[in-house]
Formats: structure tokens, sequence, C-alpha cells
């Protein structure tokens, strides 16, 4: 099917972009480019990603300041 097409400046260059960078003429990449976004199927909208929070708790005699010095105290001298 021939017909006409006006493309914004942003896409043509995209298009030119893409024909340098591959080689492939004009036709094959607009053809692929619109058959690949009209054949993407169209994903729900997931509801926001909440964090639950907890507490925890504190345990005597870790220092809690210093990740080094914890993991040393917690795993050992042999924690790396």
């Amino acid at each position: 099917m021939r017909t006409t097409l006006t493309l914004d400046e942003d896409i043509a260059a995209k298009l030119r972009e893409e024909m340098q960078r591959t080689g492939r003429p004009l036709k094959q990449i607009v053809n692929e480019t619109l058959r690949e976004g009209l054949t993407r199927t169209r994903r729900k909208k997931l509801p926001p990603f909440r964090v639950r929070t907890r507490k925890l708790g504190h345990y005597p005699g870790l220092d809690y300041d210093n990740v080094g010095v914890l993991l040393e105290q917690v795993e050992g001298p042999f924690h790396k």
C-alpha cells in the first residue's frame, strides 16, 4: 500500500539515524517499528509498590554505626 506520511522532525531524525546505523532502507525500518508498536500488548496499571517496615529490635553489644565492625562482630574476621 502506498501512502503519504508526514513525520515530526524528531521521528524523522531517529529514522535517519537507524538507517545509517543498520544500512536498512526506510521502508523496512518504518514497517518493523510500526509492527512492533501495534502488536505490543498493553499492560495493566499496577498498584504502587509499598514497603512495609517493621522493627527489628536492638541487640546490646552490637555497633550499628560502623558496618565493617558490625559484620566482624556478627560473622567473624573472615566476613569478606
